[in-house]
């Protein structure tokens, strides 16, 4: 099997190896938390890059459409695993910032530069694409900060409705949930219409299908026993580094997560496919506002501690703000250098805020 892998990728697997089996020697061995965070952050980092290589040659086998909807889906593993254990342990901070992190680390950082990096691959420094998707995204974007912010002056103006914000979270993540389902269909349907281009038909898969799902296995099960790691020796670290839960999930979770994951998105930006790379980077958005998040809530009514869409003020702009940002970048199919720079600067800005709370 492994000879199907080219040489940086076994180095890449063996590496993704030793940070995992390092970090759970250390952990199961009862070694102070700061000590474990970083091995377990290298993990974590590494299996969001496997969920991605394995993903993707999953995405050679079943078409273009699902592709980018798998590596959506898949690629979210670990923030889910973190999510759910963080809940499990009370961290209602952490799991609420980690989702907005990887919110904000798709909409913002790796979409800037993508921008920058298909901008500067373009004739007259103007990255072009299909606006179809990106004004999707932009919609369910908007859905979700309607619920947020509706719940946000419920909360803050004292409205009777604000006693049952678990209960209208859980109403609202069903209806994010149902025209999120719509919306996927329609877009499975539109790109299922898409014929397969010459080039694409004459390259025959790099990865078997099982060598494929063999990864994802490997990759779910590590993601979930990581998460675990990560959770626990998050406090011991952020308290010795004089962190804040809410940079660790901002930033942390979501560098983590979601960097290594998307680099994947500049590649095919800067080899010219936008389109492509667009695709890649929108549909993790998408996932993330309106399937992710109310999916999480809806898992966490299992839990004693239970995840909603009511949000401290600052992240209620945030993510408002960043979906008027993403729709005004992107929305009309163009985006040049200073767009994604700016992208990439609001990101900035949050995560130094972040940095203080």
């Amino acid at each position: 099997m492994l000879a199907a892998f080219s040489a940086r990728q076994r180095l890449g697997l063996a590496l993704v190896a030793f940070a995992t089996a390092l970090g759970g020697a250390l952990y199961y061995a009862g070694v102070d938390g700061l000590i474990v965070f970083p091995f377990v952050t290298v993990a974590l980092a590494g299996l969001a890059w496997l969920v991605a290589l394995g993903t993707d040659a999953l995405g050679n086998h079943v078409g273009p459409g699902l592709t980018g909807v798998l590596q959506s889906t898949l690629g979210n593993l670990p923030e889910l695993f973190v999510v759910i254990f963080a809940l499990k342990a009370g961290e209602v901070v952490v799991a609420q910032t980690s989702i907005l992190g990887s919110l904000f680390a798709n909409a913002l950082l790796v979409l800037g530069l993508v921008i920058i990096a298909g901008a500067r691959a373009s004739e007259g420094s103007v990255m072009r694409f299909h606006p179809r998707l990106p004004n999707d995204t932009a919609t369910l974007l908007l859905l979700a900060s309607f619920l947020i912010v509706l719940l946000g002056l419920s909360v803050s103006s004292g409205d009777k409705a604000a006693e049952h914000q678990v209960e209208i979270s859980a109403v609202g993540a069903v209806v994010l949930l149902i025209v999120y389902a719509i919306w996927l269909w329609s877009y499975l349907r539109a790109d299922i219409k898409r014929p397969e281009s010459a080039e694409e038909a004459s390259h025959a898969p790099p990865l078997s299908l099982r060598t494929a799902l063999v990864l994802l296995a490997i990759a779910g099960v590590g993601a979930a026993f990581v998460s675990d790691w990560f959770v626990a020796s998050l406090n011991p670290a952020i308290d010795a580094l004089h962190l804040s839960k809410a940079f660790a999930g901002i930033v942390i979770v979501a560098i983590a997560g979601n960097a290594v994951e998307n680099v994947a998105g500049i590649t095919l930006a800067a080899k010219g496919k936008m389109d492509d790379a667009i695709s890649v980077v929108k549909n993790s958005v998408a996932q993330i506002a309106a399937f992710l998040f109310p999916a999480l809530v809806l898992i966490s009514l299992l839990f004693t501690s239970h995840l909603t869409f009511v949000l401290d003020p600052v992240y209620i702009g945030a993510v408002l703000l960043t979906a008027l940002s993403v729709w005004q970048v992107t929305g009309d199919g163009e985006a040049t250098i200073p767009e994604g720079a700016a992208l990439i600067g609001i990101y900035l800005m949050l995560a130094f805020l972040t940095f203080y709370e």
